[in-house]
């Protein structure tokens, strides 16, 4: 099991249509195949439609949305259910401010958006007609018209059988009681499966499914197909550390994008996800700085491991080092601590101690110049803010973070910074001391999408390290 709590579904699930007999076998095989799947294989990458708030009469409204989503994301990845429970998320229309990516399964394809998520593993699609997705009605997208994948319209699915070895990468210690264990054509089905996301849910059953590029394809893919959602209007393109992800079950060496800016956000533009297979990536113009992945030391929950946790030793403002504890900086034998590369995290979130020293930085910094914005701070939910009004020529300090091996990553202001019209700025670093009250629970720092924009970042899984370079994303 992996990043998240597979469980069977509870009654209400079991009612709906888990299995149609035109769906093909019980997929009980155990092999990847892998059609001569080319060394490189580009997709566009676009800000996520679903990340974008309703026309607000006051800007700061969506900022403060765009904050209660970061925070509840962050305490999710902190606090990875073990069960099932019932979670209470205040209700705005976005997502999580996540990017969007097309993929296509099944014979003939069918293409859906998905959103990329490098803190989950599991692939899944809103799956058949009869798919529900509750609080989905998100700015330009209608619930009732949200894209599904129809099982019945594919040739090469196989719902997921019980003894497939990819079932067993879910599930851990699975007995499948209802087959003979010298049988080789059980035909009991893998467990149906409920994901609880810090901003929704989903759930329903697991299939062996082909994944088409435009040239090749991979068959067999374990993808879910999720039969009812609470406020995921679009499938989960997990590319976390698991066995079940995207870039494991295609054998990916790495992962690159450009994340572009969020002032493009339900817009055409785009960039490029690229995965590769083998021989040179390419990619990045320039020299590629890179810092080793660590692992967390423990095992008792199981999302730890699927973080990519990078060493994050120092950070500065302006020049100034912020005396950070150890124990945020590196998670610690209870597993608490350390540093996550989340794309699926708008802002990123650290810690109230770690923050409350960054922020403190700025204020004696910045308020040299500037007084506050207490009442956007109000509104926003953010902190610092500034009145920067008749200022021609905005100066603001340098927020450096410097990883293990000396890798330097030198934020663009507008990274850290919003500036959403010529009087008021606000950091867009965000904390919440009910996430941790002087205490480290999960990852201390989550590195957001927000302040991975306009910087290449490449995921090598093969040397187990993360490369980033500061560059113009198009």
């Amino acid at each position: 099991m992996k990043n998240f709590q597979f469980l069977p579904c509870p009654a209400p699930v079991l009612a709906l249509p888990l299995k149609s007999p035109r769906w093909g076998g019980d997929g009980n095989g155990s092999s990847v195949s892998l059609l001569s799947l080319p060394h490189k294989v580009t997709l566009s990458l676009s800000p996520s439609a679903a990340s974008v708030a309703q026309p607000l009469s006051n800007p700061w409204q969506k900022l403060n949305q765009l904050v209660i989503a970061s925070l509840t994301r962050a305490h999710h990845l902190k606090h990875p259910k073990t069960n099932i429970s019932v979670t209470k998320t205040p209700l705005f229309p976005l997502s999580y401010g996540g990017y969007s990516v097309s993929l296509s399964f099944g014979t003939p394809p069918q293409t859906l958006p998905f959103v990329m998520d490098t803190a989950s593993s599991l692939v899944w699609f809103p799956c058949t007609q009869r798919y529900k997705c509750s609080s989905c009605n998100f700015p330009n997208i209608n619930s009732a018209n949200i894209s599904r994948f129809i099982p019945k319209s594919s040739s090469s699915v196989k719902i997921l059988g019980c003894k497939n070895s990819k079932c067993g990468l879910i599930y851990s210690n699975l007995e499948c009681n209802q087959c003979d264990q010298n049988s080789t054509s059980c035909t009991e089905t893998c467990p149906p499966y409920i994901i609880q996301y810090g901003s929704g849910s989903t759930g329903g059953l697991l299939l062996s499914e082909t994944l088409v590029f435009p040239e090749k394809s991979v068959d067999n893919f374990m993808v879910g197909c999720s039969l009812f959602s609470s406020r995921q209007p679009s499938g989960i393109a997990g590319f976390g550390r698991g066995p079940e992800s995207l870039p494991s079950q295609m054998g990916v060496k790495k992962f690159s994008y450009c994340l572009v800016s969020h002032r493009f956000d339900d817009t055409p533009v785009s960039s490029e996800l690229v995965l590769v297979s083998g021989g040179n990536s390419g990619g990045a113009n320039g020299t590629v700085k890179y810092t080793p992945f660590r692992k967390n030391p423990v095992a008792f929950n199981s999302a730890f491991q699927d973080y990519y946790y990078v060493t994050l030793r120092k950070m500065t403002v302006g020049g100034i080092r912020i005396k950070v504890p150890y124990k945020f900086l590196v998670p610690g034998s209870d597993g608490h601590g350390g540093t996550i590369v989340d794309s699926g995290s708008t802002f990123t979130s650290m810690d109230n101690q770690v923050f409350e020293l960054v922020a403190q930085e700025f204020e004696r910094q910045v308020g040299k110049h500037y007084p506050r914005a207490a009442d956007v701070e109000k509104q926003s939910g953010l902190r610092p803010c500034f009145n920067v009004s008749g200022e021609v020529t905005k100066t603001l300090p340098k927020l450096i973070f410097e990883f293990k091996g000396g890798a330097k990553m030198e934020l663009p202001v507008g990274d850290y910074f919003s500036f959403l019209d010529d009087s008021v700025i606000c950091m867009t670093i965000v904390t919440n001391n009910a996430i941790s009250q002087g205490i480290s629970v999960g990852p201390s720092i989550i590195l957001g999408n927000y302040q991975q924009q306009n910087f290449y970042l490449e995921y090598d899984l093969e040397k187990e390290r993360l490369g980033f370079l500061k560059q113009i994303c198009n």
